[in-house]
């Protein structure tokens, strides 16, 4: 439970900021009720609720559905897996679960919503009715369960995420809630959160498009489609799997490949490149007021849900509703990882020199030329560098050290690609070389081997 001095750890115009936000929420979405948590380095800071009832809100151990974050959980089972080395993502399915008649798409595919599947199962609607009507995998993909050609479009898909939830169980030897509780659950710490509803648990509610009157929603087991959105869970637990989503934890998964889970990993739509939209492995990705969030939303009958990370601020938020339709939480929970962000920006570790340095790559900092293209390499303390544009713009990246005296590059066009400085005879640097490109420290240094050659009139004006 967040403490006083939690709490206190916010200033008082941010926790009203906070507070109004979600008042606004709930109050303009007609939500029964609204719950929300903030996390800030690593811990919960804030908590807040709304209500329509008479009393005590909901508090951060009230279960809520959490619909389609349940698909995260999936993930991180299957990148369990990979890291195992019990499969690859580049596998199909076929190889891992035979049988399936969607088997040609690969797991990749699968958790990056690319494996070209319907987005929904066969009707009755799934959500609203139980899973014992769908009891086998071909009852969840029906007749023809593709609907567009593997790897080549971002197709939301459940009956995808099932069938991860299906590989997990193929691969553990155990059902999905059973790994999930000893794989993840327990390792967290999240004991709140569940297949079955535990009380103290929200009730689901849909309200009147047109009148302020509601009406229960059922609540049913998801059976096979579990994996999909299946799962409760409260503020307090999904505050804690936001750290882990952050920063990794050895236990589960670690810091490396929860990064690789935030990578855009499926083709966007013209629309979702407009509106700054992407998708992970099993985490979708968005750029909003100028910083990228990741995380998920949830929804099912009664619920709602959203869960919103930014890395670099090192704030996260958690909102959660028991209505079928109303809060915009996406958009809530952007704003409150931007109110905190904004009011109370992260205040950087004070800088260190570092405590050693190679003098030989020492020699290789400063300003370098592609072409006339101006770009420095600068040293990173891990023994790393970076390599960006001096005008502002242009391709930019770091490389990690390989300990040959080579980086290879982390991201953007770079990523993958060798870097290494080329040297004289006599041990003085000639140029760098990156992927074929020849960096000089001069323009087009005669000296250098530049592809193409120097003019040897050299440089000249127009007389």
């Amino acid at each position: 439970m967040t403490t006083p001095q939690d709490q206190d750890e916010l200033l008082p115009g941010t926790r009203r900021a906070l507070l109004h936000r979600i008042a606004v929420a709930q109050s303009e979405g007609r939500a029964p009720s609204l719950v929300a948590a903030v996390v800030r380095g690593g811990r919960t800071v804030w908590h807040g609720a709304r209500t329509s009832v008479d009393g005590h809100g909901p508090d951060e151990n009230v279960q809520y559905r959490i619909g389609s974050i349940t698909k995260t959980f999936t993930a991180v089972l299957v990148l369990r897996l990979r890291d195992e080395g019990l499969l690859d993502l580049a596998d199909p399915l076929e190889k891992h679960l035979p049988g399936t008649g969607a088997g040609e798409a690969t797991i990749a595919e699968l958790l990056a919503h690319t494996g070209g599947l319907a987005a929904e199962s066969p009707a009755p609607w799934w959500e609203r009715t139980p899973g014992s009507l769908r009891p086998q995998l071909a009852d969840v993909l029906g007749e023809q369960p593709f609907r567009h050609p593997v790897g080549r479009r971002f197709h939301y898909s459940n009956p995808g995420y099932t069938l991860l939830g299906a590989l997990v169980e193929k691969v553990r030897g155990a059902s999905w809630e059973e790994v999930l509780r000893a794989e993840v659950l327990e390792p967290l710490g999240l004991r709140r959160t569940s297949a079955q509803p535990q009380a103290p648990h929200a009730g689901g509610w849909a309200v009147h498009p047109w009148a302020d009157v509601m009406l229960p929603e059922p609540t049913e087991d998801l059976g096979r489609m579990a994996p999909a959105g299946q799962l409760w869970s409260t503020t307090g637990d999904l505050a804690r799997f936001a750290v882990f989503l952050a920063y990794g934890d050895d236990r589960v998964l670690t810091a490396e490949t929860v990064r690789e889970m935030r990578m855009p990993a499926a083709p966007a739509e013209a629309p979702d490149v407009v509106d700054g939209l992407s998708y992970g492995l099993g985490l979708q990705l968005q750029s909003r007021d100028g910083r990228l969030l990741f995380g998920h939303s949830g929804s099912l009958p009664g619920y709602l849900a959203n869960l919103t990370i930014s890395v670099e601020d090192d704030v996260a938020a958690v909102v959660l509703a028991n209505c079928t339709s109303g809060p915009p939480l996406a958009l809530v929970g952007a704003d409150l990882v931007r109110i905190v962000a904004e009011a109370e920006p992260r205040i950087p570790e004070p800088w260190r020199p570092m405590p050693d340095v190679d003098a030989s790559v020492l020699d290789l900092a400063g300003p370098w030329y592609w072409g006339t293209h101006a770009f420095a390499l600068r040293l990173a303390a891990d023994g790393g560098v970076s390599l960006e544009p001096l005008t502002g713009y242009g391709r930019r990246s770091r490389f990690r050290a390989n300990g040959d005296g080579t980086w290879t590059g982390l991201e953007g066009y770079y990523a993958g690609e060798t870097l290494r400085a080329v040297r004289r005879p006599d041990g003085s640097v000639s140029h760098l070389d990156l992927g074929s490109f020849v960096f000089t420290r001069r323009p087009y240094e005669e000296s250098a081997p530049v592809p193409g050659g120097v003019d040897p009139a050299g440089w000249r004006g127009i007389g």
